[in-house]
């Protein structure tokens, strides 16, 4: 198989879908159909299954997939070694941060990156921190910026910054009655506080469970034993927070966000916050091209200012 046909297996196993792999790559869906169907014949196993949502992986493609991740990584590889005799004169680095950090943190990295290294291309994959170490690991991106701590990475991680999930609502929102100042022993750098408590008979708008704000969300109402008043519970981080800067419910956030919402109120978790640390994280096991190691180093860098 060459290189671009793997791809064509990673695309449709990531999509679950033919017609969304096929917008993905830039082809007709069904010159991508007639690929799939070559490969099956060839190879006289069925690698995908059509359902009534898209497309699934039989064993076969299982294995075929495995192999289509094994063989891009181990292509990547080479190239980025291949890319290190120009001394980062030119070449491309491949990094993953999710859409709403990345929104208000990845431009001024890129900025200060593209004045020291103009020749080397970095291409963005956004994705949620939870999907991003599982790109790592299997080779598909060389550097992410992720929440602390990894669930399956443990080295070659550098702390980067530190940001806070807290509640993003409008000055008009009869939560702000229950705020507090926060008090000046706290490491939190939001001026007013919250106790979740007296958030409980107040429409909250959440992400999914399966994002850092949802999950983490989800954590902090059980620990206090409430049970939201909540309509929309699968809304995008920036739809959500979006809603709650226009005083409609109360939406958890990350305070990074600050910037795109001035007239919005934010308001701490308790007196000293929810903190969470954000690292940067370069493929594990792999080679590091001087691409990756030099945009790790300027990540950290601009982040920790």
């Amino acid at each position: 198989m060459e290189v671009k046909e793997m791809n064509y297996i990673v695309a449709i196993s990531e999509e679950g879908s033919i017609s969304k792999a096929a917008e993905r790559l830039f082809m007709a869906q069904s010159g991508l159909s007639q690929f799939l169907m070559r490969l099956e014949n060839e190879i006289n196993a069925k690698l995908f299954v059509r359902t009534s949502t898209g497309v699934r992986p039989t064993e076969a493609g299982r294995l075929m997939i495995e192999y289509a991740y094994r063989e891009l990584s181990e292509y990547h590889r080479v190239r980025d070694k291949i890319q290190d005799v120009n001394n980062l004169e030119g070449g491309r680095v491949i990094a993953g941060i999710s859409t709403f950090r990345g929104t208000f943190l990845m431009p001024r990295v890129l900025e200060a990156f593209r004045r020291e290294y103009p020749n080397i291309h970095v291409i963005i994959v956004e994705a949620n921190s939870m999907a991003l170490e599982e790109m790592l690991r299997n080779g598909t991106i060389d550097i992410a910026l992720i929440i602390l701590p990894a669930k399956t990475l443990r080295h070659e991680i550098t702390p980067a910054m530190q940001d806070e999930i807290c509640i993003i609502t409008n000055s008009s929102h009869p939560v702000m009655k229950h705020a507090k100042i926060s008090p000046p022993h706290t490491k939190s750098r939001i001026a007013k506080y919250i106790d979740i408590n007296d958030t409980a008979g107040y429409e909250f708008l959440l992400s999914d469970y399966d994002t850092i704000l949802g999950r983490e969300s989800r954590r902090i109402f059980r620990e206090h034993g409430i049970i939201p008043k909540a309509y929309n519970e699968k809304l995008s981080a920036f739809f959500a927070a979006s809603m709650g800067a226009a005083g409609l419910g109360l939406a958890f956030t990350y305070y990074c966000a600050r910037a795109a919402y001035p007239e919005a109120e934010f308001l701490s978790l308790g007196e000293e916050g929810t903190l969470v640390d954000l690292g940067v994280s370069l493929a594990p096991g792999r080679y590091h091209s001087k691409a990756a190691v030099a945009l790790c180093e300027v990540m950290t860098r601009v982040l920790g200012q």
